[in-house]
């Protein structure tokens, strides 16, 4: 039976830029994509994470390369070309890929190092794998291990001390831009958590008014309230962009939700005051092409690259304490992924000299003739010592590290050497 691997492949914001990671979004949510992955039979388990930085597929196989070739086909075919994808599209495998999916629970690979968001979209993506049941024993121990090395990241490091969210980020632009928020009219164009956190952001820089503009008012009315802020449709969102001085948009949209057209036809009531708009979704909001007009001023998610270098140094500091972290529970899964998969070989081996030692005694005890009982015992301590200082060094051999084989080709040797290939083996041989 061939090994089983664990594969993670993806993309991010570091190797692959936005007008890519956009058409590869999984925009319409999990179930579907998740659903369509069981097309694959040789899946045996996996698991998707889709955020506006990052689109990943964690899975579990026996046939790596033709696995990966099979899901890049049938999640990204036809979105972009072969040569771009062959480009952008990294792939871990086995401790690599536990050591990747660590890395970014511990949110040491996002944009801005030690922001929370990370954690939360990763257990809601692995809430829909567990509701569809896509995630079985390995990847779900796997995935609990990742939430728990980033707790403990939190915990024994200050990573989230200096860290911003993108949220943060796109707020600490707009300051830099005006150099004081106070007094300015801000307007969130989403009602999510990326808008919550904005909203959180901005009144705390003292912005004069918010003002929460969705698609579902609902949701706009109920994110405005917790900010004392003002709520609107999003048929409203170019008539209120007259009084807004600055925009943050962060919506699920598939499509663009402003045009250049719509910015432009308001511009001249706003007598061509500045107008500041930041896109932080993916796919983009608002249309690359209003960046042309005339003091409006348009940043994407890749702009705030900039903004990510703040509080640098200290994270960095921090950071090579997480990594420390990532790569000790990198380690432990490893040992434990190989006790799993020797596991079964030593309880078949330890059975086998059991049935050995039970066979030859029911032979021999009997042409004893006057043993008592407690001498029987020891007769059959006796035995069962003798079996388990056999099958000392088989163990050690099976379980330590050996520079001659890898862990599988040991697993053969014992297997093929005790008879555990198949269903004639050494228990069967002791009656002969």
């Amino acid at each position: 039976m061939a090994r089983e691997s664990i594969v993670l492949l993806g993309v991010n914001h570091k190797n692959t830029p936005l007008e890519i990671r956009e058409k590869l979004a999984l925009t319409g949510g999990y179930v579907e994509p998740l659903n369509l992955l069981r097309q694959l039979r040789g899946l045996k388990e996996y698991h998707l994470l889709s955020t506006c930085n990052r689109v990943e597929v964690l899975f579990a196989c026996e046939e790596p390369e033709q696995m990966r070739a099979e899901v890049l086909d049938l999640l990204f075919a036809g979105r972009v070309s072969q040569k771009q994808l062959d480009s952008c599209v990294y792939t871990h495998v086995n401790d690599e890929a536990v050591r990747h999916l660590f890395t970014v629970a511990a949110s040491l690979d996002s944009m801005i190092v030690g922001e929370a968001q990370i954690l939360g979209q990763l257990k809601e993506a692995f809430r829909h794998a567990s509701e569809l049941k896509t995630a079985g024993l390995l990847l779900n121990k796997l995935l609990h291990k990742a939430f728990s090395t980033a707790k403990r990241v939190r915990t024994e490091t200050r990573i989230g001390a200096s860290a911003v969210s993108i949220s943060y980020a796109a707020v600490e632009l707009g300051r830099k831009i005006f150099g004081d928020l106070k007094g300015k009219r801000a307007m969130l164009v989403g009602a999510g958590e990326m808008a919550e956190l904005a909203a959180e952001h901005l009144v705390g820089q003292g912005i004069a008014e918010v003002v929460v503009v969705n698609r579902t008012l609902e949701r706009a009315v109920n994110l405005a309230a917790r900010f004392k802020g003002r709520a609107a449709g999003l048929d409203e969102l170019v008539e209120q962009l007259a009084e807004t001085d600055i925009l943050i948009s962060s919506t699920g949209a598939a499509g663009l939700v402003l045009r250049k057209q719509d910015v432009a036809s308001v511009m001249p009531r706003r007598r061509n005051r500045p107008l500041f708009l930041i896109d932080i979704a993916v796919p983009r909001d608002l249309d690359p092409e209003i960046n042309s007009l005339d003091n409006v001023y348009l940043y994407d998610i890749d702009d705030l690259n900039s903004v990510v270098e703040m509080n640098k140094e200290q994270r960095d500091k921090e950071a090579v304490k997480a990594h420390r972290i990532v790569e000790e529970e990198t380690l432990k899964f490893m040992r434990w992924l190989e006790a799993m998969e020797v596991t079964p070989t030593i309880v078949e081996l330890q059975a086998a000299a059991e049935s050995i030692c039970r066979a030859e005694l029911e032979k021999t005890l009997p042409r004893l003739n006057g043993l008592g009982e407690k001498e029987r015992q020891s007769v059959e301590r006796m035995a069962a010592a003798i079996a388990a200082k056999m099958l000392h060094h088989p163990l050690q051999y099976l379980k330590s590290e050996h520079v001659c084989a890898d862990r599988q080709e040991r697993i053969a040797v014992v297997r093929s050497l005790f008879g555990l290939s198949g269903d004639e083996g050494p228990a069967a041989e002791a009656s002969d």
